[in-house]
């Protein structure tokens, strides 16, 4: 059996002797969505982000004064992600819809008043009452428009240079409506949101085949042995586990490193961010539990581990 490691909530993680995990459902599977042009969204008719994410956001739990941006900022990420990612629109509408974000950033940069009702609400419930830096929602358009255009990571540094564009700037902005923003904090919230997006890659990696994307660094189906023709296959064999309980244990390893920050944040967004960290971790069990099968089936959080994740985020275990 390989070793056990507990990390600062007392979650026990212990990879199986085959090295595997498994990653299948936590979270609902992805609607196919309209693509919508931008003059034409508008902040209420967006999805809740609840329907993407496998952890709370925005959740009652958040203080009061919070929710409104919080929930802002990601209709902004999840609106971007969508248009670089769902329905069947050409890339280069996807890059346009994009570049249209990225000019109603540069307008409020100028200080000029956004255009969209999207962007408009972002200005004023999140980036004008918390004076938020914009460069974290630039680094998220250039991670989603980065998405229309790659489909291959080399290796595992080119991923978290997308992972540093793709999920940490959501972990600092949340630290700016906070107000906490040492420099210790954000390397661990950092390490947080990078760990979440691989631990996301890991448990869609059967969804984002269908896709077109490979998100396995190319250098680690090679250093395992294992190809793409077996993802296609969908085949979990001895090689494709051994890889993936490699993968997962950088992700667990990432988590454990941010995980004091759940202590560090007081009230109720410390509450929720140690919520956010055990569910991570459930699901790298989950993933360890079924071997790394997530072409089977996707592991999902149930009641039992929804009581886990509360009674360790109480009690800050």
């Amino acid at each position: 059996m390989g070793s056990i490691e507990t990390d600062a909530y007392g979650l026990e993680y212990q990879p199986s002797s085959t090295s595997n995990f498994t990653l299948q459902g936590i979270c609902p599977q992805k609607n196919e969505s309209t693509f919508y042009h931008l003059q034409y969204l508008n902040p209420e008719s967006i999805m809740s982000v609840n329907h993407y994410e496998n952890f709370p956001v925005g959740s009652l739990v958040m203080p009061r004064r919070l929710r409104k941006p919080t929930h802002a900022v990601y209709t902004f990420a999840r609106t971007a992600d969508d248009l670089a990612d769902e329905g069947n629109a050409e890339s280069d509408e996807r890059l346009r819809a994009l570049d249209e974000l990225k000019s109603e950033l540069d307008r409020i940069q100028r200080g000029e008043a956004p255009l969209t009702p999207l962007m408009q609400r972002l200005q004023r419930e999140a980036i004008a009452p918390f004076k938020l830096p914009l460069q974290p929602f630039y680094d998220l358009l250039s991670a989603f428009s980065q998405d229309v255009v790659k489909t291959r990571y080399q290796d595992f540094g080119d991923l978290i240079d997308y992972c540093r564009r793709s999920a940490n700037p959501v972990g600092r902005i949340m630290l700016h409506l906070y107000g906490q923003t040492d420099e210790v904090s954000i390397a661990q919230s950092d390490g947080i949101c990078t760990a979440l997006q691989l631990i996301n890659f890991w448990q869609d990696v059967a969804v984002d085949w269908q896709k077109g994307r490979v998100y396995i660094p190319q250098d680690d189906l090679q250093k395992f042995n294992v190809s793409e023709a077996q993802i296609a296959e969908g085949k979990a064999d001895f090689a494709f586990q051994r890889l993936m309980a490699y993968e997962c244990n950088r992700a667990f390893q990432m988590l454990k490193g941010g995980s004091p920050l759940g202590k560090t944040l007081k009230g109720r967004l410390g509450f929720e961010l140690r919520m956010i960290i055990v569910g991570g971790q459930l699901i790298l069990q989950k993933l360890d539990g079924c071997k790394y099968d997530m072409f089977t089936q996707r592991p999902v959080l149930d009641k039992k581990d929804w009581l886990i994740i509360l009674k360790r985020a109480f009690l800050k275990k």
